[in-house]
This record gives C-alpha cells, structure tokens and sequence, in this order.
C-alpha cells in the first residue's frame, strides 16, 4: 500500500467516527435511557454509536466509489 492510499484510509475512517459521534450526540437528548452511553461501560449506548460510525463510513465508502 502506498502512502497516500493509507492517509485516504485513515482520513475516511477519522471522518466516519466524526460524523457517526455527531449523530449519535445530536440524537441523544431524544434516547431512552437504555440505548444512552455511560462512561467505561460497555452498553447499548456504545454499540449505537458504533453503528453510526459504521453507517457513515459504509456511506463514505460508497460514494468514493460512485465518482
């Protein structure tokens, strides 16, 4: 792997946690309290942020791929 195919891979990867956390916290207020994180747990809160990581990168990868 070239040098610029890694920074590529890790600024999508950076970009990804950045905007799933964005989510994750915008939508925060209107969780139940079950699906919120607590710090040093792991919980239903964590793994929905995963999940909105995930997503945002499934959806950067994608349209890298359409241009």
């Amino acid at each position: 792997m070239s040098k610029p195919t890694v920074l590529v891979n890790f600024l999508e990867a950076l970009l990804a946690i950045i905007l799933g956390n964005v989510v994750y916290f915008a939508l925060l207020p209107s969780l139940p309290p079950v699906a919120r994180h607590h710090p040093f747990h792991l919980d239903v809160g964590m793994l929905l942020d995963f999940f909105f990581c995930v997503v945002a990168y499934g959806l950067i990868r994608t349209a890298r791929k359409w241009r």
